[in-house]
């Protein structure tokens, strides 16, 4: 017997052993991939949803492998049979990830590809439904605006530095590729070209071929997070690349880490936009086999940077070439065109290539005088200082000041927002609307219009542009010259009398100007401020009687909120944005208490409050936002009243909130609601009972809620709905028979609904009077044709098929 249990306990440690081996391997593997998988999910770029809830099961999936490795390393010897099942168990889970990695992590990659090509048409579907009537700036409509956008920049491409693109890339090539003594290079001049220059050296075949394809380009910009920035280059450089998502990275400190030997592979690091010595000194690693190229508009010494291609102006050829496309669309001066008067006009550009090209836009279509007036004012504004900056804010001046008075406030609105982020175009469009007096349309006239006229870019999603697809999925950018020319122009008057109280960069505190004059009131209209973490004691009391829009750009994992919203009594839009990785605890939220004027609320990556009903009323509040934001204590069914807290609130908007699990019932109760959207809220798994009494509602996009899996039948009776979007709920089942009711709705998108494959009887169907399009599956497109056939006026689209992750379920 003793023998037996011997050898019962030499299988069972055995079998322990083995157990412990297999879970410290696959345990330093997820560790490695769980945080690539997430800084995709959270890297501020937009995924389809379907690819987001993908990606999110497949983090839950590794989750939970990190749990199972836990159980094995605390279970006894002595479980042989728990030890059985947990070795079963890991075998799966190492398959399935091996099968994620194979396969559609494949797919993925394809899947980009092919969203980079999607047509433009089908992208700003919704702004050319909105804007059908009007005409746009110089006279194109909103597709013609973003193919304009595209070829400007390919004609910038092909015009470069004076030189030529070719002889360009020649010589920054030879130091990048060409001069093995050469450890860190630069391009360096105030010209916009010099970062596309930088793009094309990192997609020349040479370039690539000698470096492998391991080439790294980052965006450093005036306020830099330089701990992410030295840990992805340090993971990068080790080919650890999961570090650089990890807060507890270790990184070799300072510039002056050496090497003598070391044969590791080739790479190249880009690091674009930089704005001081200091900061460019953390983040150049000196090793072998290891080179950098360093982008910035300032000249940096010898010491630092061994050598720099200085970016020549455009000669005149090249710069008539250049105005001409943007001004005329063509290359070369039309034959009925004021050549002489042409020519002045170019040569007070003095080779600026981003001059020429926003003053060309901003002639295009006007009469002659026009351009007269523009030369005269050009010829009276050379600056006293002959730098590239100054020569290219004055005139660029020119083309703003020759905007309408409205879309000229919108352009200087844009120096709000930080460099180098997206702005979601929902902020901008509230804002616009809230302190300029004007509707959504006029929003959008006014964003085309700057975009025909160089003066932003449009950043479009796949999917966005349907009729009432919500604005947060585009985005704008803007050149940060075209920025810095927002905040010279805004930063004129004097501190207190400003319209627009603006911070250039993250800071650690408060601009000295602004402590200097807080004795006196501030009469900005629109205050934004951009720092780290801000604790009670950073603030300073500060009165701004007129402030209409507060925003509030952080990075941080806790944030004070400012004590002096309490002085700005006209407060009607407050944007808080988080840049942190994680969502931010606010504090001091009492300070909501006196925001009784406040139209628009926009909250972006933080813990929100909960809210209960003894929370303060915004009364006045029409439109709340929650992006990315902890929201699982915040809408606590049991206690919560949101009639009570905001009784006019018109639109509601929750996006990629994943704790949301369930929404209040009490929201039925908000009459006043007009659109709701809570989409990319994977744990969202049930819907209030009582919708039909939201009877003023009408767009309802419940879009990428994967465990949601019923609609209730009470939206039948939502009399005004016009939308319905349940596209990416995986696991909804069917549409309720009452459907057949809406008699309003105009449009349902209901792709990668996989489990509806049966529809309401045709005869219930044919009751939508007022539908005329819906997107489904090809499954179910059959059923939608038969009830087309007693509605002509239909239009079915089978949606594209993607691949599935179902797998993940086995």
């Amino acid at each position: 017997m003793a023998l037996n249990d011997f050898f019962a306990g030499e299988i069972a440690m055995e079998l322990l052993k083995q157990l412990i081996a297999v879970s410290h391997n696959l345990r330093s593997s997820i560790q490695e991939l769980l945080p690539i998988i997430e800084e995709i999910k959270y890297s501020g770029v937009e995924l389809p949803a379907f690819r987001q809830s993908q990606l999110d099961r497949f983090s839950e999936v590794l989750r939970g492998g990190l749990e199972l490795a836990r159980k094995v390393l605390v279970s006894s010897r002595w479980n042989v049979y728990k030890n059985l099942q947990l070795a079963r168990r890991m075998e799966k889970l190492e398959k399935q990830v091996e099968r994620f990695i194979s396969g559609p992590m494949q797919a993925h990659l394809l899947a980009d590809v092919h969203l980079m090509r999607f047509e433009t048409v089908e992208r700003f579907d919704r702004l050319e439904h909105r804007l059908s009537s009007m005409k746009i700036g110089a006279g194109g409509w909103v597709e013609d605006a973003v193919k304009r956008m595209e070829v400007e920049e390919e004609a910038s491409v092909g015009i470069l530095g004076g030189v030529g693109l070719d002889l360009a890339k020649n010589k920054v090539r030879k130091m990048v590729i060409g001069r093995d003594d050469l450890s860190v290079v630069g391009i360096w001049e105030f010209n916009p070209t010099k970062t596309t220059l930088a793009n094309e050296i990192c997609k020349d075949n040479q370039v690539r071929s000698y470096f492998n394809n391991k080439i790294l380009f980052l965006t450093v910009s005036q306020s830099p997070d330089l701990e992410q920035l030295r840990a992805k280059i340090w993971g990068f450089i080790t080919g650890n690349e999961a570090m650089g998502y990890s807060n507890n990275s270790f990184v070799p400190p300072g510039r002056l880490l050496q090497s003598e030997g070391g044969t590791g592979p080739r790479t190249l690091v880009v690091l674009d936009d930089v704005w001081s010595l200091s900061v460019l000194e953390q983040l150049i690693f000196k090793l072998p086999t290891y080179k950098t190229l360093v982008v910035s508009r300032f000249k940096f010494p010898t010491s630092v940077i061994n050598e720099v291609y200085k970016v020549e102006m455009l000669g005149d050829d090249e710069s008539m070439s250049l105005f001409c496309h943007s001004a005329f669309g063509q290359k070369s001066i039309p034959p009925a065109a004021n050549e002489t008067l042409i020519k002045q006009i170019v040569s007070e550009c003095q080779g600026l290539p981003l001059a020429l090209k926003v003053i060309g836009a901003s002639l295009r279509d006007q009469p002659e005088m026009y351009w007269v007036s523009a030369m005269k004012r050009l010829t009276r504004g050379q600056p006293i200082s002959e730098s590239h900056e100054n020569k290219l804010f004055e005139r660029m001046a020119i083309s703003v000041d020759y905007l309408n008075k409205k879309v000229k406030e919108c352009f200087l609105d844009l120096g709000s927002f930080p460099e180098d982020k997206k702005i979601p175009l929902d902020v901008l469009t509230n804002m616009w609307v809230e302190i300029h007096s004007i509707d959504e349309e006029d929003a959008f006239a006014i964003l085309v219009e700057l975009s025909d006229k160089n003066l932003l870019t449009l950043v479009k999603d796949a999917r966005s542009g349907d009729a009432y697809s919500s604005y947060y999925e585009i985005y704008v950018t803007q050149h940060d010259v075209l920025r810095d020319l927002a905040l010279h122009l805004n930063n004129r008057a004097d501190v207190n009398e400003r319209k627009r109280l603006l911070m250039p960069r993250r800071d650690t505190e408060l601009p000295r100007d602004w402590v200097r004059n807080i004795d006196r009131p501030f009469n900005a209209q629109i205050v934004s401020v951009h720092t780290g973490e801000m604790r009670e004691m950073d603030w300073y009391r500060m009165e701004f009687p007129k402030a209409e829009v507060l925003i509030l750009n952080f990075a941080s994992s806790e944030y004070f909120l400012p004590p002096f919203i309490d002085d700005m009594p006209k407060l009607r839009a407050l944007i808080v944005i988080n840049y942190g990785t994680t969502e931010a605890t606010l504090l001091n939220f009492s300070v909501f208490t006196n925001l009784a004027n406040l139209q628009s609320l926009w909250l972006e990556k933080v813990l929100v409050p909960e809210l209960s009903n003894a929370t303060a009323p915004l009364r006045n509040l029409r439109k709340l936002s929650a992006v990315l934001c902890k929201v699982n204590n915040s809408f606590n069914p049991s206690v919560l009243d949101l009639l009570q807290i905001f009784p006019r609130l018109t639109e509601l908007v929750i996006d990629h909130c994943d704790h949301l699990v369930r929404l209040p019932a009490s929201i039925c109760r908000v009459n006043s609601l007009q659109s709701l959207s809570i989409t990319n809220c994977h744990r969202l798994s049930e819907s209030p009972a009582d919708f039909g009494l939201l009877k003023q509602l009408q767009i309802l996009r419940l879009y990428a809620c994967p465990e949601l899996k019923v609609l209730p039948p009470s939206i039948g009776e939502l009399v005004e709905l016009k939308y319905l979007d349940i596209s990416q709920c995986v696991n909804l089942r069917s549409l309720p028979r009452e459907i057949g009711r809406l008699a309003s709705l105009e449009k349902i998108d209901m792709r990668e609904c996989s489990q509806i494959v049966n529809l309401p009887s045709p005869a219930v169907l044919s009751n939508l009077k007022s539908l005329h399009r819906v997107i489904c599956e090809d499954e179910v497109s059959g059923q939608w044709k038969n009830v087309k056939k007693a509605m002509p006026g239909l239009h079915v689209q089978v949606a594209e098929k993607w691949y599935s992750l179902d797998w993940l379920d086995d």
